[in-house]
């Protein structure tokens, strides 16, 4: 079976002839890897079963003083976070849409090299990576202080901007669906370390309605919804497969319970990451990633699982801490490697 074809089945609740993986590394994790691997394509060298097509590729532009410019208009300084950055000043600085006009859901710049990506990737399982899907671009606009309180002092401005990013992922979705994909992602962060960080209130009144029609739009053409949220947000599980839901993640050890969640949603809901990022690889020995690992893969083979840590990979893991988890991966009884 091709790498597409068991992530599917994980998707669809079946069991696999193995667990799938798939890996993501911040730029100075990476550096890491590319040292020891030497001058590479690291994602077949990780022999990754999912290819992410990002729609921030080439979408971002240099400013200086270490910062970049979103195409939204959104300065993020990377000075520290070389990855994602700190949104600094405010693109909407007055709770009204008159004087802002969004950019192009078919800009081109979105879309940059994803026909030699796909090419590339003929054997995985390909998905196209909405970030920022919601709230997250909603407070990046606004700013988060100002956002929270705009649910209470401006309901009216976020339902009207809250549907201008929904219909602008809608438009982005459809174009998505010309090229050969298999399921949609959307990353939007709803939780922290205990609960949510609107509270279940709000989440149904505001983010609720647009995760539904953005979700709608994906199952109606016949490919997967998959979600990316941080935090302690297992609570909403049975609302998001009832809107659509196949897959979740980063299913973080730390504020989830991995081994009551996994079996109690198996066939329902397929999770993805699941190795600990703020413990274990960090602090742990390689002994500890691989007794984690083990329990993992032995949690995922009757299916519903993508094995993964939890969160993109930080500089602070130590190398043999990385190929520690590549290695439980690959080793696996069952996957003929290539």
């Amino acid at each position: 079976m091709t790498k597409r074809e068991i992530v599917r089945l994980v998707l669809e609740g079946k069991r696999p002839p193995y667990v799938p993986w798939h890996f993501v590394f911040t730029v100075d994790a990476t550096r890491k890897l590319l040292a020891h691997f030497g001058p590479c394509d690291l994602e077949a060298a990780l022999d990754n079963h999912i290819l992410m097509l990002r729609r921030s590729t080439g979408s971002f532009t240099d400013v200086g003083d270490g910062c970049v410019q979103d195409v939204f208009g959104v300065v993020w300084d990377r000075s520290m976070d070389k990855d994602i950055g700190v949104v600094s000043g405010m693109v909407l600085p007055e709770p009204t849409l008159r004087d802002y006009e969004f950019p192009d859901p078919l800009d081109p710049r979105f879309y940059r090299n994803w026909d030699a990506l796909v090419a590339s990737g003929s054997d995985r399982f390909r998905v196209f990576s909405a970030s920022y899907s919601l709230f997250e671009r909603a407070w990046s606009l606004r700013g988060y202080e100002t956002m929270m309180m705009d649910f209470y002092d401006n309901p009216g401005f976020v339902h009207e901007l809250l549907d201008v990013i929904a219909d602008f992922n809608i438009a982005q979705v459809e174009h998505a669906l010309r090229y050969d994909i298999d399921a949609v992602y959307f990353g939007d962060d709803w939780g922290q370390q205990h609960g949510l960080l609107l509270g279940r209130g709000l989440w149904n009144e505001f983010i609720r309605p647009r995760v539904a029609r953005m979700y709608q739009a994906v199952r109606d053409a016949g490919k997967f919804v998959m979600n990316h949220s941080c935090g302690d947000v297992d609570e909403l599980f049975d609302d998001l497969i009832s809107l659509g839901l196949n897959c979740t993640n980063p299913f973080q050890p730390e504020v989830m319970d991995v081994d009551d969640l996994l079996p109690r949603y198996r066939g329902r809901l397929a999770f993805l990451g699941g190795l600990s990022t703020q413990k274990t690889l960090p602090y742990g020995s390689v002994e500890d990633v691989r007794r984690e690992c083990e329990h993992l893969l032995s949690l995922g083979r009757e299916g519903s699982y993508v094995f993964a840590p939890a969160h993109a990979v930080q500089g602070d893991v130590p190398l043999e801490n990385m190929l520690a988890f590549i290695d439980a991966a690959r080793q696996q009884e069952g996957f003929l490697g290539g």
